[in-house]
């Protein structure tokens, strides 16, 4: 699918690794409807990039909010046909101990915000992008979802995260055979270690020792590198149903 002249849906679009592909999407001509709940970048992301992007502050686990996120996008820009999930919390915690009751809270708000949020913004949108004009491959759309390598090798803590990561690849080939049907293609990027907000609460030293357990390249990948992908994905119109581990490598122990 060209991205020029097309529609983008992306949560979690005022940072990290939904703002480097909402900078990427904007860069090749497309406007973005930026989903996030963040408030005090609302302001900031919308004059960053002027009239090809509009904010809408949205909780994605709430069906309501979603559905006005969309129908906004449809008003101001009129059709979508691109969604990219990059909204997501995570929560350490473990199952047994002194913050078990926590843990039960915690865990719950995760998969509402990581795994329901994702299928939320997929139906709703999508709901609208099957009324879209097919290019010459019958293509209407592509959805690009967001899980991670906890999803397959979560860690101590990690319960709650790797359930609602895990989640994500587990609906991607079925709703990508559903959806084969109106000519919309589902993928997901399953990242490594990158450099996003969520891994700012660690200390240098503890990133650092994190880094030294990567292949190659031994860093902490880009949110531009993720947003490269993503392009990809959407201009080459024979992946489908997959999920790709973008993870220099690295194989959680």
């Amino acid at each position: 699918m060209e991205i020029k002249e097309c529609t983008a849906v992306v949560t979690g679009g005022s940072s990290g690794l939904g703002k480097a592909c909402v900078s990427k999407l904007v860069d090749l001509g497309a406007k973005v409807a930026v989903l996030d709940i963040v408030k005090e970048k609302d302001q900031k992301i919308e004059s960053e990039f002027k009239d090809s992007i509009i904010f809408c502050k949205t909780n994605v686990a709430d069906e309501n909010s979603v559905q006005k996120a969309v129908e906004k996008t449809i008003n101001t820009f009129g059709k979508i046909n691109i969604v990219i999930n990059c909204a997501g919390i995570g929560f350490p915690g473990k199952v047994v101990g002194k913050d078990s009751s926590r843990f039960f809270k915690e865990f719950n708000k995760t998969i509402q915000v990581n795994l329901v949020g994702t299928i939320n913004v997929i139906r709703h949108s999508c709901e609208k992008m099957v009324n879209n004009m097919p290019n010459n491959d019958g293509e209407k759309g592509v959805v690009i979802n967001t899980s991670s390598i906890a999803a397959f090798e979560g860690q101590i803590g990690q319960a709650a995260y790797s359930a609602s990561k895990a989640g994500i690849v587990g609906m991607t080939l079925p709703i990508a055979r559903e959806f084969a049907y109106y000519g919309i293609r589902v993928l997901t990027i399953a990242p490594g270690l990158f450099d996003t907000p969520i891994l700012s609460r660690f200390s240098e030293k503890i990133k650092n020792s994190l880094a030294q357990n990567i292949p190659f390249p031994k860093r902490f990948g880009k949110p531009l590198e993720f947003a490269e992908l993503a392009m990809h994905i959407i201009k080459n119109p024979i992946l489908n149903g997959e999920t790709i581990r973008l993870d220099s490598g690295l194989r959680m122990s």
